[in-house]
């Protein structure tokens, strides 16, 4: 993964976001599944910066690879996308309703998510190249 740019700063940052149907339901049939990809990319459109880079939708499940630049919480990526993707599926697919039909919902509450990069003792080996690199660079010498 390459290191993005922001107004003041850089970042590279990945997660791994994975999240359910309610009651773990089998609804991502095919059919259902490739309207999802599609509504993904329009609502992660919506989030400038943001970016899919993997994603597998299992019956049962999404798996998502995703940036996700800092200035967002990934909280608020999540449910966004989770709320506006349950909204399009309920308007598609009027079956889902009999699915659920206590509730106003298509997708669980909750998710996993962790973050992906590099490990740890490639970053101390970095911190440690970067000392050996920065000394002696900035050396002042004072007139007198």
């Amino acid at each position: 993964m390459e290191i993005r740019l922001s107004g003041h700063g850089a970042y590279r940052t990945e997660y791994h976001i994975v999240w359910i149907p309610k009651y773990r339901r089998r609804i991502l049939n095919p059919g259902v599944r490739g309207y999802l990809v599609k509504v993904l990319a329009k609502v992660v459109r919506g989030m400038p910066g943001c970016e899919i880079i993997e994603q597998n939708i299992q019956v049962d499940h999404v798996h998502l690879l995703m940036i996700i630049p800092p200035k967002y919480a990934v909280s608020d990526v999540v449910g966004r996308i989770k709320a506006m993707t349950a909204s399009q599926l309920r308007k598609k697919f009027d079956w889902l309703k009999k699915v659920y039909w206590k509730e106003n919902i298509v997708w669980s509450p909750g998710y996993f998510v962790s973050t992906v990069g590099i490990d740890e003792d490639k970053i101390i080996k970095y911190i440690r190249w970067q000392q050996d690199q920065d000394s002696g660079q900035a050396k002042l010498e004072f007139i007198k």
